[in-house]
């Protein structure tokens, strides 16, 4: 009989080991992701940047449990090449950002941060480098979140119609992302891109999407409109005669590792 509870309490106790030895790992400070991905068209703010083709794109994030974080985000891109006329060799597009994220209550959290549009390439004399930097505030309550970007420098090369710089300039949005369920998600957007001193460039953009985990590749759906003003001869008709602000569905696969 003692040698049978000698066996069980022997037998309890390497049960539990595993368990004990799982909790008792501690939580890493720093978390780091990747992702990739290939799109039907890159479009951004509602505007095309790959003139109707494919665009492949990939970053990293970097985070620490303070809340903290660094990251990198690049995509092809094609818009300066043909705005330039083949004058400009710059086909990528390299995001660098850093920010804090916090709690306000046990629902409503904030994320402020500062990001760097990096175009690397070559230009001609004379030609505005569209690099950009913003820094932005974010509101998030359960599924919607409220963000406003502010550029504190010239916005992606655009002048004036006097010349002037367009710092100054603000995008705001409101986004809402649900869960269905099964890997199923959905999600609206609409924001407005507010130019400084140049009405003819600002514009609201919207987006409808609709998202589904595939084996661990997220595949989704979007819809996305403006009223940005494209027709022939204004701000956003590009040398190819296309409407970069049109509405169009874009369909992409993700991957986060």
């Amino acid at each position: 009989m003692q040698k049978k509870l000698l066996v069980s309490a022997v037998l309890a106790v390497a049960s539990a080991l595993p368990a004990f030895a799982l909790a008792a790992e501690p939580t890493p400070d720093w978390t780091f992701t990747g992702n990739m991905a290939l799109s039907s068209e890159y479009i951004y703010r509602g505007i095309g940047q790959t003139n109707r083709k494919p665009a492949i794109s990939g970053g990293f994030d970097l985070a620490h449990s303070s809340g903290f974080y660094v990251g990198n985000w690049n995509s092809s891109i094609s818009w300066l090449s043909d705005a330039g006329g083949g004058s400009v060799s710059s086909n990528i597009e390299m995001d660098f950002y850093a920010g804090y994220k916090g709690a306000i209550t046990d629902s409503l959290t904030f994320d402020i941060g500062d990001l760097y549009y990096y175009y690397p390439g070559t230009y001609p004399s004379g030609f505005t480098k569209p690099d950009t930097n913003e820094i932005y505030a974010a509101l998030t309550y359960g599924p919607v979140t409220l963000k406003y970007s502010y550029a504190t420098t010239n916005l992606f090369g655009t002048l004036t119609p006097t010349s002037k710089k367009t710092d100054g300039s603000g995008y705001a949005e409101l986004n809402y992302t649900g869960d269905l369920g099964d890997g199923l998600t959905v999600g609206a957007h609409v924001g407005h891109q507010e130019v400084k001193d140049f009405g003819n460039a600002s514009y609201t953009d919207y987006k409808l999407s609709i998202a589904k985990d595939v084996s661990g590749y997220l595949v989704s759906l979007a819809y996305v409109d403006t009223n940005a003003k494209g027709d022939p001869g204004q701000f956003y008709r590009n040398v190819f005669n296309k409407d970069l602000g049109k509405g169009r569905a874009v369909v992409s696969v993700s991957k986060t590792f």
